[in-house]
């Protein structure tokens, strides 16, 4: 797979993360923009995407509610290409990734970032690190 931008998707029953990662000529990845949308406004939310950034392939997380998202994309966006992946173990490496990018501050400091549960949703880095699983293994 030749694929050099990605917009990942993780689905949820009320929101979903989005996030746009493109893959750079030397290899490296490039975060593009990640947003948290509401499942209702998803497609909307897939346009908007697109029509400020340009990417070949929808990555789409197979876990909480993913047949439902799958269903509307292919419905109301027909030609949109459609990776759906497994979702396994990517909400703990996104509170992991959270906090390296927002750093602990007080007594978080001294607990481990994996007993920490963020203070915002991070369903945008969980696309985030379904972009990059694909991304980087193609």
């Amino acid at each position: 797979m030749n694929t050099k931008t990605v917009l990942a998707i993780d689905p949820g029953s009320s929101k979903c993360g989005m996030a746009v990662v493109g893959r750079t000529e030397e290899g490296k990845l490039d975060l593009r923009w990640r947003c948290i949308a509401k499942t209702a406004s998803i497609v909307e939310q897939i346009q908007i995407a697109a029509d400020n950034h340009s990417f070949e392939l929808v990555i789409l997380g197979g876990g909480t509610n993913s047949h439902n998202v799958l269903s509307r994309i292919r419905e109301e966006l027909p030609g949109l290409p459609v990776l759906v992946v497994d979702e396994q173990e990517t909400t703990m490496q996104a509170r992991e990734r959270y906090w390296t990018h927002n750093s602990r501050r007080g007594w978080r400091r001294f607990l481990p970032s994996t007993l920490q549960v963020p203070p915002e949703p991070v369903d945008d880095y969980v696309a985030l690190i379904l972009a990059e699983r694909v991304l980087l293994h193609s």
